[in-house]
């Protein structure tokens, strides 16, 4: 975020100057976005893919920087496990052929990130939560030695006094307490970023809001964490309680969440999601720039704001906005709730979806509103994550007057045709919008996301094994399959009696 973390302690008086810092940035900021011009320009889009590492036997391999080592892609870094790994792609137009940019790029990133993981003894997997976690996997002494990571988790802590309670719903609901925020590396993301204009943030985020819910539906593939069956995307339950810095509170109060997808519809803009970020939680990381954002400004240059980006960056909204001086300043929506793979094709089928309703819902939203409650909306999200492609949720329908339970297939099958005309009208090709939300479609109308190809496959294993090795043969057949870059709503059946080996020096293809 602009800012070197360099140490993990902090004292009180950084804490007190670091909230007043960024209060004056949170000034400059509204300021900033009222100027007249201010953010215009070209539609952009990026993507961040999260990795995990496995060794020969599947199981997490902790040696993220001895992997970064081998390669000189310094479009890779750490993350907060040391079985982690982070791509940042580089930002390209909207218009044209974004997706196939996208493509080209992650696949050569994963080509190379490959070959320096196998030079270590080890492979790269994408997939929202690796099924052959350990609970001894995801303790401290798994987590990255960096000052950022020591001191969040220090910082977490403190606040909490106690420790983090993990209660899952599922098949096999998960019940355990844990005292560091390491068991958030258990779940690793595929996130898109979309430049939008500052003058209508408010509908363009809300319209994102709303494209969240079948896009993750339709998305799934995290399944299960710590051999527990539990929702379609346990990613989004678990997060929220593994950095959760709340005191255990009497049931009448609830504090917000650092993790979330919300407290209500926006309605002035990227700023005052912002400000919600610094009056409703205390700052994690109290490192200190020495710019003066109302001096720059005042000079006609852009504020780099680096206090209060760092501050907004440890609130996990699951769809966020972000502030960039770069480009002379722009507004961008980071949305953060797909899963990372089973492909990379898979991936930007997800993103085109959701990217396309955003922008076809965007010019239409603030008539949707007042039908759709922010409440309900939040339900869906988590409906969505809980049940996948069998969700019923709550949405807004033509022929009534108040929300109906939808399927969420349904709901897809009728956001389809209204993401093709937003990418279309966006600039974005014909044939570039047909060939990536073709394969949503097809993937909707299968009923087989990554989350249920996961749930099927160990059924079928655990007729003849046992629950450990059934796990293990299943990711190896993920691994096969995803490396065939065949998207998985054509991916073929497991059968408990076979063992297929996967294919240790193949990359993820698009």
């Amino acid at each position: 975020m602009g800012l070197l973390i360099t140490r993990d302690d902090f004292t009180e008086d950084e804490f007190a100057r670091f909230s007043e810092r960024i209060e004056e940035q949170l000034d400059v900021l509204g300021t900033l976005a009222n100027l007249p011009g201010f953010g215009e320009g070209p539609a952009t889009v990026g993507a961040e893919l999260e990795l995990f590492l496995v060794d020969p036997a599947g199981l997490p391999l902790s040696a993220n920087r001895e992997v970064l080592a081998r390669t000189v892609d310094r479009r890779f870094t750490v993350e907060l496990d040391r079985f982690n790994l982070e791509f940042n792609a580089s930002p390209c137009p909207l218009a044209g052929r974004p997706f196939t940019a996208l493509a080209d790029e992650l696949a050569g990133a994963l080509v190379e990130i490959t070959r320096a993981a196998r030079e270590q003894g080890g492979r790269i997997v994408p997939i929202g939560i690796l099924p052959t976690l350990r609970r001894e996997d995801l303790t401290a002494a798994e987590l990255t030695d960096v000052p950022r990571y020591r001191a969040l988790g220090k910082r977490i802590r403190r606040l909490r006094g106690g420790p983090f309670h993990v209660r899952i719903h599922g098949e096999d609901p998960l019940a355990l307490d844990t005292d560091d925020v390491a068991m958030e590396g258990a779940g690793t993301s595929f996130q898109v970023h979309l430049r939008v204009p500052p003058q209508s943030f408010s509908r363009y985020y809300n319209a994102a809001q709303i494209a969240t819910i079948p896009a993750l539906a339709a998305s799934c593939n995290s399944p299960i964490l710590i051999g527990h069956r539990l929702w379609d995307e346990t990613r989004i339950a678990l997060f929220r309680q593994v950095v959760d810095d709340r005191l255990d509170a009497p049931a009448a109060f609830h504090p917000p969440s650092r993790v979330s997808f919300g407290y209500g519809w926006a309605r002035d803009g990227a700023a005052e999601l912002f400000a919600e970020s610094v009056r409703l939680h205390a700052p994690l990381l109290p490192v200190l720039g020495s710019e003066d954002p109302r001096q720059t400004l005042a000079s006609g240059g852009v504020p780099g704001l680096a206090e209060l980006r760092l501050h907004h960056g440890t609130v996990w909204r699951w769809n966020r906005a972000v502030y960039d001086p770069g480009s002379g300043g722009h507004f961008r929506i980071e949305y953060r709730a797909l899963p990372a793979g089973p492909t990379v094709v898979d991936m930007l089928a997800s993103a085109a979806f959701l990217l396309g309703a955003t922008l076809g819902l965007a010019p239409d939203v603030d008539r949707l509103l007042p039908a759709y409650p922010f409440e309900l909306a939040r339900h869906a999200f988590h409906r969505a994550a809980q049940h996948g492609l069998d969700a019923v949720v709550p949405f807004p329908c033509d022929e009534a007057p108040s929300p109906r339970a939808v399927p969420v297939v349904t709901l897809c099958e009728r956001l389809l045709p209204l993401a093709r005309s937003g990418l279309v009208g966006a600039g974005v090709l014909e044939s570039e919008a047909d060939r990536f939300l073709d394969v949503f479609a097809a993937r909707v109308r299968s009923g087989q996301n990554g989350a249920r190809w996961q749930r099927a496959a160990l059924a079928a294993l655990r007729v003849r094994h046992s629950h450990e090795e059934a796990l293990r043969r299943m990711l190896a057949q993920y691994e096969e399959r995803a490396a065939s870059g065949e998207p998985v709503h054509t991916w073929a059946p497991v059968e408990g009696g076979a063992q297929n080996k996967p294919m240790t020096d193949s990359p993820i293809r698009s």
